[in-house]
Order: structure tokens, then C-alpha cells, then sequence
């Protein structure tokens, strides 16, 4: 079914593909299958099927592998314009290196197993056609780092917003709920300055109705939107008290919640297990009083009127396959029956969470969230503070601290006190007499030469230390800064000299004609430096140094950690 969706035409490949995805299924969960699938059949044979009709061989030519290469490189999506139209548009496959790994690893794989079984891959063994460097994904992964830190640099500050808005959200929606269950059918009650017609009518058993219109005369189901307000701040909580993955949220359950006790102090210590996911790996978070305050409001929730978790089944979407029926936390009841909430339910709270609260990014477009956002901000957060990263690691359950270390974003405070560590350490090696106190004497001197530095025209930009080489005829001096403000000034001298040279030349006073010229070049090549940055800085194509005022996009303030 995995390898048949795609039709492919040359049966022997098509029975090989699947003889070989059967052959991964045992170490493969049914998404990682799927791609594997996806990929082989999808991305590589059909694609070779379409360009090369009568192909029926893993051996490719170098043009074939070629253009193959060239294609799958890029990707034709369908963007939406600003009139709401769609076009085609042709971009870089960000997982174009990911898809040749895998290409590479099924020609590997056929190599290898034909030494164990001649008879069955022995035949379809040949030279993969892509190398291993044409698999490097330093350079994407580095890619996909700098968006990720990205994303967790901008949604980082404003999370107590989002935590603040959540927690209204789920108070007015509570506030207008509690007042329709007292308002009698067929009235109107307002809530919060707002206005609701409650139905002359209803067709529920309890005789509750259903929706309400409100002023609009729009529809309104306030149980509705309780519900997903109630959702919306639990996951939100959960997931930034814990850092867990989507998938373990949905499979938490009141068995999930256990307690320890300490056997030195007798101390009873909280614990929330997390199933196995990802990487098969269970582990135990310590659970905070504000994570326990949330638990316990969503557990209360969900009781039964016999003061249990209902019992459900659910249905693994990434094994697909049916779990045994579990008392799962994250359950609400639709139409007389008890249901997992969906990953979809989970999304739409967030998205209209963050609606709400009128968040924007750096560009004003409004700012998203996915649930994979408060795992990176949990483990950064975690880590700024000084969570050790190997803890961090088993917290967040990876099997590689380096993949942890990818999910913390790096803040400009930390290069800069890594960088001051380097240097005090540095120092420690140095010679003790390097870094012995200024005298008096010398902090004056060294004083005094940034103010005579001062001149008329500008100011002396010879080292410190040094002295003025030129008896102070300044304007021959190729180290003075002429202020753009002295402009007026340097012209009057030009000219002055200019009258000079003329009044020399007329009495014969042939050794001042010389010193004048030069003097006077030197003044004409000061204007045109001055004229010449002038332009520069003029020019669409000005490639100067800007001032730090011209190069900041926001202005933000840090907080001390």
C-alpha cells in the first residue's frame, strides 16, 4: 500500500522496494515508514519513471543521477498572493540533502545485505550515485538552528503575555457560561458588557440550550468556547512547565502522576512519568506546585460523577494502531461520549490564544506558536539559568546531549561573558607586571594627550605617545581629522594661501612660493576628502561604517537572569 500509491511501472523495482521497506519495518515506526516510502518510491523511482520511461535498473548513468540530483534540489509550492490568488512558485527543497542520505543508505543497505543473501539482493547490488558529501547537512542543520533560535529569541520574552491573555481568555469565557446557566430560556442577560438572547427552546435533556446569538445576531456556543479557552491555558501551562512533545502531553494520564518518597527525610516528592515517545525512552519530571495546581484543575475536570477518570481507547496516529483504553487527562465529552482531544483541538486554542493577545513579530505579522515552541523555550530557559545541560538532556529526553544543546538558543549576554572568561583566563598567564595600577602621573599624561588632540580644524589623530612631527603646520599633517563643520574654515585658508602664493611670487620670495604651495595642496586634497566622504555618505551605494543608530531595528530591554 506504501510503495503502490505511487504506480510505479517497472514491477521487479517495485517488489524490491517493498521487500526492502519490509525489511526496515521491524526498527521503524509507521510515520518513519511512511517517509522512508515517500521517499524511495515517491521521490527517487517515480521521479526517475516520469523522466526515463523505460528505466528498469538501480544502476544509474552519471546523467540520469545527475538530473536527478538537479531536481530534486528545488520545489514547486502554490504561495498566496496579497488578492488572495495562487501562484506556482519554485524555491530550494530544504530537505534535499535528508532525502540523498536516505537514497545513499537504501543503495548501502542493498550492498551490504547482498553478502548475507547473494540470492535475494545479490542482483540489485550497485555503485550508489550520490556520495557522501553530496549528504552533508551542516550546512541546512545550521540553517535550521539560526530559525530556531530565532523563533525562541522572539517568543521567549513575550510568554508570560501569552500566559496572561490564557488566563483571561478562560475567565470571561467562564463568566459567560456560569451566566447562561442561570439565565431562564427565552431571555437576555449581559456578561462583561456584552449582550446574549438565550433560545425560546431547547432540544438538550437537561434542557439547557445549546448556543445563544449574541448582539451581532451571531451564533454563539459559550460551552464551546469554554472548553477550548480551558484547553488552550492547560496546555499552554503544561507544556511550559514541563518541555514535553505534543505527542506526550495528549498521552498523559492520572496514572501518569505518581509520588516518591524520600528515604532519608520521608519527604513526599511529586513525580509526572512520561511515556515513552519519540525515543522509547520513559522518564520522571519533578513536578512544581504551579504544574500540580494545574493537574489537579484538569483532573477535577475530567472526573466522572463517580469521581474517576473515565477509561478510553485511542488510536496511536503515529503507530496507527489502537492503545488500551487509558484514563487519559486529556479527554472531553462530545455528544454523551468520552474522546481523546485531538492534536488539531490542541492547535486551534493556541492559534486563538495568540489571536487574542495581538502579539507581532519583528516584521508585524502576527506571531505563531506551535507546540514544539515551549519545549525549545523550556530547555533555553532551563539552561540560561543554570540547569547543567546533561540534566537538561535527560529532562528533555534526548539520547544526545548535542541534540539538546540545538534547542537552546544562544543570547548575545552569553558570547559576551564566555568571551570575558577568555579573557581573565588569558591574563592568569600573563606577567603579573603587565597588569600593574596606572600612576597618577601617567593616567595625566595619557589625559592630557586626548585633549590636546583638539585642534581648530578638526582633530590630531597621531598615536598616543608620539609627538607632532610636523611643527604644527597642521594642514600639511596627514593625520589630521578635518570636521565636516570646519569645511568654511579650510576653503578661507585655501583662498588665503592662494593670495599668499600670488603676494610671494610678485616680491621674488621664491622660498616661501615653495612652502605656500605645499600648503596649499594639502588643503585642496583636504577639501576633496571631505567633499568625496560627503558623497559617499550621499550615495545609494554608500558602503561606510553607519552609526549604531542607523543599524538597530528595535530597541528591546534585557532582563536580568
Amino acid at each position: 500500500m506504501l510503495v503502490d500509491r505511487y504506480q510505479l511501472k517497472c514491477q521487479p523495482v517495485r517488489d524490491l522496494l517493498v521487500d526492502y521497506i519490509t525489511e526496515r519495518q521491524a526498527t521503524l515506526d509507521y510515520s518513519s515508514l511512511r517517509h522512508l516510502s515517500a521517499v524511495l518510491a515517491g521521490l527517487f523511482w517515480s521521479d526517475l519513471e516520469k523522466h526515463h520511461p523505460d528505466i528498469d535498473s538501480l544502476r544509474l548513468s552519471a546523467e540520469v543521477s545527475t538530473a536527478w540530483k538537479a531536481r530534486i534540489a528545488t520545489k514547486t509550492v502554490l504561495r498566496r498572493q496579497p488578492d488572495g490568488t495562487r501562484v506556482e512558485v519554485t524555491e530550494p527543497r530544504v530537505t534535499a540533502p535528508a532525502i540523498k542520505q536516505i537514497v545513499r543508505a537504501f543503495y548501502l543497505d542493498i550492498g551490504q545485505w547482498a553478502l548475507e543473501e547473494p540470492e535475494r539482493w545479490g542482483p540489485w547490488a550497485s555503485p550508489a550515485p550520490i556520495s557522501e558529501a553530496e549528504c552533508s547537512v551542516k550546512k541546512p542543520e545550521q540553517r535550521q538552528k539560526s530559525r530556531s533560535d530565532q523563533r525562541t529569541r522572539e517568543r521567549l520574552p513575550v510568554l508570560p503575555v501569552l500566559i496572561r491573555v490564557a488566563e483571561r481568555r478562560l475567565n470571561e469565557a467562564r463568566a459567560r457560561l456560569d451566566a447562561l446557566n442561570v439565565a431562564p430560556l427565552g431571555s437576555t442577560f449581559t456578561v462583561l458588557g456584552e449582550s446574549f438572547t438565550v433560545p425560546r427552546k431547547s432540544t438538550r435533556l437537561d434542557g439547557r440550550p445549546v448556543s445563544v446569538r449574541d448582539e451581532q445576531g451571531r451564533r454563539r456556543e459559550l460551552g464551546s468556547e469554554e472548553k477550548r479557552a480551558f484547553w488552550a491555558w492547560a496546555t499552554i501551562e503544561i507544556l511550559r512547565h514541563t518541555g514535553i512533545r505534543i505527542e506526550e502531553l495528549r498521552e498523559l494520564g492520572h496514572h501518569s502522576i505518581i509520588s516518591y518518597k524520600l528515604p532519608t527525610t520521608g519527604e513526599v516528592i511529586p513525580l509526572l512519568q512520561i511515556a515513552p515517545s519519540k525515543t522509547d525512552q520513559e522518564r520522571l519530571l519533578l513536578v512544581t506546585p504551579e504544574l500540580a495546581d494545574v493537574l489537579s484543575t484538569v483532573i477535577s475536570r475530567v472526573r466522572g460523577a463517580d469521581g474517576t477518570v473515565p477509561v478510553i481507547a485511542n488510536y496511536d496516529s503515529h503507530e496507527r494502531t489502537w492503545n488500551p483504553p487509558m484514563p487519559l487527562l486529556y479527554q472531553w465529552n462530545m455528544s454523551g461520549e468520552d474522546r481523546r482531544i485531538s492534536d488539531n483541538t490542541i492547535r486551534d486554542g493556541l492559534n486563538e490564544t495568540l489571536a487574542a493577545s495581538g502579539l507581532t513579530d519583528a516584521a508585524g505579522t502576527p506571531l505563531t506558536f506551535e507546540p514544539h515552541d515551549f519545549r525549545r523555550i523550556f530547555i533555553t530557559d532551563a539552561i540560561l539559568n543554570g540547569l547543567p545541560p546533561h540534566i537538561a538532556q535527560v529532562i528533555a529526553g534526548h539520547s544526545n546531549i548535542n541534540t539538546t544543546m540545538g534547542y537552546a538558543a544562544i543570547y548575545p549576554k552569553d558570547a559576551i561573558e564566555a568571551h570575558q572568561a577568555f579573557i581573565s583566563r588569558r591574563r592568569a598567564l600573563r606577567p603579573t607586571e603587565e597588569y600593574r595600577a596606572v600612576t597618577p602621573d601617567e593616567w595625566q599624561q595619557l589625559l592630557g594627550h586626548f585633549e590636546r588632540r583638539k585642534l581648530a580644524l578638526g582633530d590630531c589623530g597621531r598615536a598616543y605617545g608620539s609627538d607632532c612631527v610636523h611643527e604644527h603646520a597642521c594642514v600639511r599633517c596627514p593625520v589630521l581629522i578635518v570636521s565636516p563643520t570646519e569645511r568654511p574654515r579650510l576653503i578661507e585658508i585655501r583662498d588665503n594661501l592662494g593670495e599668499r602664493i600670488a603676494e610671494a611670487e610678485r616680491e621674488g620670495w621664491l622660498g616661501e612660493v615653495e612652502g605656500l604651495s605645499i600648503s596649499l595642496a594639502a588643503a585642496e586634497e583636504k577639501i576633496a576628502q571631505l567633499d568625496a566622504r560627503q558623497e559617499r555618505k550621499d550615495s545609494p551605494v554608500f558602503l561606510g561604517v553607519p552609526t549604531f543608530n542607523q543599524l538597530i531595528a528595535r530597541t528591546v530591554e534585557g532582563t536580568n537572569r
